[in-house]
Order: structure tokens, then sequence, then C-alpha cells
């Protein structure tokens, strides 16, 4: 995808070199990393599509103790993510941490072939979300470092779409193999290994490395022919101290804030789709099928959604999302059981997935500097993802205790008093000028 440029006078016929006539929208880097995702996401989605089935139906642990679970596999992966951020920052080297995250996820996929207990399980999850901790900030900073600040909601829009053509295939994938392998689950288990060493394998040989940061916040490298490391000048170390004090930032504060504030009320996705189930009565064997419909419309929406953020304003989209999420808990709760209720819900998941997973980056990549760039990433998916856990330890204990109505309806106000006040906190300090690109959640 390129976009023309149109900042150079057109040089008359015959000009002997007329400048660059175009210049890409998306780095290559950007694809690079859409791609791994891509790939890792398939083994990654194949698990997660039958992980609640095997849990609650094959392993018979309670909504209380799945959502124990559920919130292990994912608060783990928020804990590491600060270490990941710091580290790869540290170390100047986005792509090494980001290897070793992907390669030990994809290490931990053939030990849940031996894990047929919650505590071994658990244990394995455990070790497959510190691999996604260490890889999520540094890909992302690999991302925002490469692409200019008024595209950067569109670069991470087509890298969530591509992660999403993964997550998309995975579970069509999973359910393929259900119907036809006999231990089903295990066998779901092993493919899902094999796919994850091959994203791996990509991300070494086609994903480019990261050389010191230079520039201000949100600002793209030059073009022109690589400074030679021994020339370009020492970028400031990293330390500690230096990452804490991003917490000074009025903007960053503002954003982590609201993202957790959101996070303590979103209803883990595996609730989403066991409440669908139980709802409309979907046999089990199509059960696995439910998230490819969340999948489906992010994949549709997240350039746009990533784009339109660019042009109107990130924190617009972020909020209308929210929107979106509660509008789909509104269903859930009191739309009748009829058989377009899980396309209703679904589109409404995938669209709030599409205004938020790539946007909230993208406003965070606007406001931290290039050298804090994967620190500042984490200190705010951190946030969220430890927001997230809280929800699905609580949203399961309310699920157990008082039954699926009451617990949805109290996760629903909260996310309507959440984001009314990030709609007051995240609220712009100065309008922006009708030809300014867009920065920041405006």
């Amino acid at each position: 995808m390129y976009l023309a440029d149109r900042s150079a006078p057109a040089g008359a016929k015959g000009a002997p070199d007329r400048g660059p006539a175009r210049t890409p929208a998306v780095a290559s880097a950007v694809l690079a990393l859409g791609t791994v995702s891509l790939i890792t996401d398939i083994s990654s989605e194949m698990v997660t599509a039958v992980l609640p089935l095997y849990l609650v139906a094959g392993l018979g642990l309670s909504p209380l103790g799945f959502g124990a679970l559920d919130g292990v596999y994912n608060g783990v992966s928020a804990l590491v993510q600060l270490t990941g951020g710091h580290l790869a920052d540290r170390v100047r080297n986005h792509k090494l941490i980001a290897g070793i995250g992907y390669g030990l996820s994809a290490l931990c996929k053939p030990l849940l072939l031996l894990a047929h207990s919650l505590g071994p399980v658990g244990v394995v999850l455990a070790l497959e979300r510190t691999g996604k901790g260490l890889r999520t900030a540094p890909r992302d900073a690999l991302i925002s470092l490469s692409t200019p600040a008024g595209l950067q909601g569109r670069a991470f829009g087509v890298h969530r779409a591509m992660d999403t053509t993964g997550a998309l295939l995975g579970p069509l994938a999973a359910f393929l193999i259900l119907s036809v392998a006999v231990d089903g689950y295990d066998a779901v288990f092993g493919v899902s290994a094999c796919v994850a060493v091959l994203g791996v394998v990509v991300l070494v040989l086609f994903v480019p490395g990261t050389s010191g940061p230079s520039g201000p916040a949100g600002s793209a490298r030059p073009a022109g022919p690589p400074v030679p490391a021994d020339t370009a000048p020492a970028a400031p170390a990293v330390g500690v101290r230096e990452a804490l004090a991003l917490l000074r930032l009025p903007r960053l504060r503002a954003l982590a804030g609201c993202a957790a504030l959101l996070g303590l009320t979103t209803v883990s996705d595996a609730f989403v789709y066991l409440l669908l189930q139980r709802r409309t009565g979907i046999a089990e064997q199509w059960f696995p099928l439910l998230p490819l419909g969340t999948a489906a419309v992010f994949l549709l929406l997240a350039v746009p959604a990533g784009a339109l953020a660019d042009r109107i304003g990130r924190r617009t989209v972020f909020l209308a999302g929210h929107a979106l999420l509660l509008t789909g808990y509104g269903l859930l709760l009191w739309a009748p059981g009829r058989p377009a209720l899980p396309f209703l819900v679904l589109a409404l998941h995938g669209m709030f997935y599409a205004a938020t997973d790539g946007v909230l980056p993208a406003a965070v990549g606007a406001i931290v500097p290039r050298e804090l760039r994967a620190t500042g990433l984490a200190l705010v998916g951190t946030g969220q993802a430890l927001a997230r856990f809280g929800c699905s330890l609580a949203f399961g204990a309310a699920w157990t205790f008082w039954g699926t109505g009451p617990a949805l309806c109290a996760a629903a106000a909260g996310l309507l008093c959440s984001a009314a006040v990030a709609a007051c906190v995240l609220r712009p300090a100065h309008p922006p000028h009708p030809t300014q690109s867009p920065r920041g959640t405006r």
C-alpha cells in the first residue's frame, strides 16, 4: 500500500531525476512482523479456541476455577510485559527480546500434551504467557519506531489485521482437527506447536533488527544510507529511573489510568463465548468456531479503524469501541436467544477490538520518546492486562455465586461508568488545527 507524495512539484518531461514519487504507507518491518504474528496467532488461537471446553467440560473446572486460570493466562503476560519492554530499551535490540518471547511460547506448546490437571496446565499456560509478555512491547515498539506519527494508527491496524487473520484461521484449524482426529485435543496441541516454530523461523529470517533510537517521539528515521554504528550519536542509557520518569508525562498517566479502568470491566473473550453458548444452545462441536466471528469483523475493520483514528482522533475511536462492547453486553443480557444473537454479539465484539486494540499503542507511540518506546507501551499494556486479570477473577466468582445475569449486569454498569470517566480524563487539552495530523488520544 502506498500513498502518493504530493509535496514535490511535478518536474518537466525528460527530467533526469524527479525524486521519490511515492512513500510507503506501511513499512516492510510492519509487514514482516504482521506475518510473524499471523503464523503465531494461528498456533495460539488453535489452543485458545478449545481451551474453555477442554477445561470446563473435559477437566470439569467450575466457572470460578476457569476464571482463575484465564486470569493466570493473561495476568502473567501483563507482569512480564514490563520486563520485556525495559530489556528491549536497555539492550537496544527489540528483535532479540521479541524473538526470545516467541521462542519460549513455541517451546511451551508441546507441554500441553503432558498436562491433564489444573496445576500442570496452569504452569504451562503461565510459561507460554511469559513468552507473550516478553515479545509484546518490543514488537509494538518495532512497529511504532518504523512508522511516522501521522500513520501510526494505520500501521498498527495493518499489523492487527494480519494478526487477526491468524486468529481467524486458528479456530478453523482447531475445528477441522477435532472433527477428524481421534484424540482431538492432543492433535490440536501438537499441530499448534509445529506452527509456533514456523513463526519463530520467519522472525529470525525476515524481521529487520533495530539500531539506536534517534529523533523526536513519533518521528520516522529519515530516508538515506544508514549511519555507521561507530559514528552514530550514542543514545542515553536506559535505566529504571528513566523508565519510571515516564509516569511524569501527564498524557501517559491519563492514558494508562483510563486503559486500566476500562480493563476492569472488560469481560474475558472466553466468558463471552461461554455465555453465548448457554444463551443460544450452540452445540459443543461448533463452539471453536465462535471466535471466528470476532476475528472476521476485526480483520475487516482493523485498518479502516486505525486510519479513522489517525484522522479524527484516537480518543474518539477508542471510546467508541467500548460503547460497542457495552452494546454487546446489553444484547447478552436482554436480547431474546434467537439465531441472530450470536452474529450480532460477535460483530460488536470484533468492532470493539478493531477500535481499541491497535489504536491504544498508536496513541502511546505518539507521546513517548523513541528511546523509551517499548517501556511506555509496556506500562500501558501491563496496567490494562492486570485490570483484565482482575475482571476475569471477579466475573468468574460472580458467575459461580450469583449467576450470569447479575455478573454481566455489574460488568455493564462498571463499563458505562468507566467510559464516562475516561471521556472526561482523555479530553483534548487544545483543539487541533484542521490541517494538523492527529496525534495522541484526541
